[in-house]
């Protein structure tokens, strides 16, 4: 395992979080396939060229894949995929790792609409969150959403994620350059753990109890 704690398993339950591979290309692009309609309106694009920028274009997912595996070999990234009972459902990113005074990275994530409402993205960014923490050994992590984006904002409320303001125009997303709100937890907010926090106020009993998933 490298410093920044990779690779790594990680799991409670049904939900695993684990590295992606070239070999989940098959059940990645049939996920990716069923959810077209769902996962569009929040997918990062590439803007268009300007006179003196580089022409890009979108990876295939072999080059994302290693693309991914390289930045988590230098230690700026965890790319897992989200297995849910055993399938592949979902990909949660752990990027914009960083040092020194800052000691901070942002989360990306989305998951298959057939198992939304099922706590699983709660549960993996959850998961994701405590080992940031605990083993990464950072302090802050963010994740920015757009404000259109319903379900993956409950996602963060649930999880008691604090929203510190907008961002204008901050990515890049179905085709415009779109703003963006910032939630962020830093280690002091959970000393418990987050994923310890999620099961408490998920539980039926507890007040506020829910169940609440994303497509983001």
């Amino acid at each position: 395992m490298n410093s920044a704690g990779w690779p790594v398993e990680l799991a409670d339950g049904d939900v695993v979080l684990r590295p992606i591979k070239l070999r989940d290309q098959r059940a990645w692009r049939e996920v990716n396939r069923r959810n077209r309609d769902w996962l569009r309106p929040w997918e990062a694009t590439i803007p268009p060229p300007t006179p003196s920028g580089p022409v890009t274009h979108r990876p295939t997912y072999r080059q994302m894949v290693r693309h991914l595996r390289a930045e988590a070999s230098a230690g700026r990234m965890l790319p897992f995929v989200i297995e849910y009972q055993g399938r592949l459902v979902g990909q949660l990113t752990v990027a914009g790792i960083t040092w020194g005074s800052m000691c901070s990275a942002h989360v990306g994530y989305w998951v298959d609409e057939s198992v939304a409402g099922r706590g699983v993205m709660p549960t993996a960014v959850a998961l994701a969150v405590d080992h940031c923490f605990r083993t990464v050994g950072l302090h802050r992590v963010e994740v920015c959403i757009r404000p259109e984006n319903a379900p993956s904002r409950r996602v963060v409320e649930k999880l008691g994620f604090r929203e510190e303001g907008l961002r204008p125009r901050y990515l890049h997303i179905d085709g415009a350059w779109r703003d963006h709100l910032v939630f962020a937890l830093t280690e002091e907010e959970v000393p418990e753990g987050l994923v310890r926090r999620w099961r408490r106020r998920a539980s039926p009993g507890s007040p506020g109890g829910h169940n609440a998933d994303s497509h983001k």
